[in-house]
C-alpha cells in the first residue's frame, strides 16, 4: 500500500512538472491597445463674397457675387471692340457686371444691368422702370444714351447696352462684353429676341 501510495505520488510530481513546463513554452498572446480614431477638423464654412461699390450719392451698397466654378464659360467668337469715343464707365459697367453674372438666367436682366450701370457711375441714379424693354426708353430720355447705328448684337461695342422687346413678355436687357454679353448671367451668344437697339454715351 505504500509502495502504491508513493508511485502515485512520483506520478502526480511528474505531470505537474510536464504541465508547467508545456505552458511556459507556449506563446504568449498581447494585445495591442486600441488606437483612437483620428479627428478631422472640419474647415471653416467661408462667408459669400460681396462685390462693394460707392453708388453716384456716395452710399456704399454691397451684392453677392457669384462663385467661378458657376459661371458661364465665354468663347471667343465674335470680339467686341472698345470705342474710345465712348464713356469708359460702360467698359467698367461691363466688368462689374461679368463680375455679379450667374450661370443661368433668374430673370432679373434689368435689374442687374442697373446696378452696373450705377455702380460704374453711367447713370446718376437708379432706373425706374420695371420692365426690360422699356429701358431703351429711359436711358434716352434720363440718361444721356443714344440709339447707336447698329443692328448686330456681334458689331455692338463693349459697355453698350442692348434692348429688345417681346410680345407679352418683359423683353430682355443685355450689356456688350469684349466676348459675349451679359445681364444676370452671361453667355456668348446675343438674345434671340427682337433687337430693340443697340445704347451708349459718349
Amino acid at each position: 500500500m505504500r509502495k502504491l501510495t508513493s508511485f502515485t505520488i512520483v506520478c502526480g510530481c511528474v505531470a505537474a512538472v510536464f504541465f508547467s513546463a508545456t505552458q511556459a513554452a507556449a506563446p504568449v498572446k498581447t494585445v495591442s491597445p486600441a488606437v483612437p480614431a483620428p479627428v478631422v477638423a472640419l474647415a471653416p464654412i467661408p462667408a459669400v463674397p460681396e462685390f462693394k461699390f460707392q453708388d453716384f450719392n456716395g452710399n456704399i451698397a454691397s451684392v453677392p457675387l457669384v462663385e467661378e466654378s458657376a459661371r458661364r464659360k465665354l468663347t471667343k467668337k465674335g470680339i467686341a471692340q472698345i470705342d474710345p469715343s465712348l464713356d469708359p464707365k460702360l467698359a467698367a459697367a461691363a466688368t462689374i457686371a461679368q463680375e455679379r453674372a450667374n450661370a443661368h438666367s433668374k430673370s432679373k436682366c434689368w435689374r442687374y444691368v442697373k446696378q452696373a450701370l450705377l455702380a460704374a457711375g453711367v447713370v446718376d441714379s437708379y432706373p425706374k422702370t420695371a420692365l426690360a424693354k422699356e429701358a431703351a426708353a429711359e436711358l434716352v430720355n434720363d440718361y444721356g444714351f443714344k440709339k447707336l447705328p447698329v443692328t448686330d448684337p456681334y458689331a455692338a461695342p463693349v459697355g453698350a447696352v442692348l434692348v429688345y422687346t417681346a410680345k407679352r413678355a418683359p423683353g430682355h436687357v443685355e450689356i456688350r462684353t469684349e466676348t459675349g454679353f451679359v445681364s444676370d448671367f452671361k453667355t456668348d451668344k446675343p438674345s434671340k429676341r427682337k433687337l430693340i437697339g443697340v445704347y451708349a454715351k459718349a
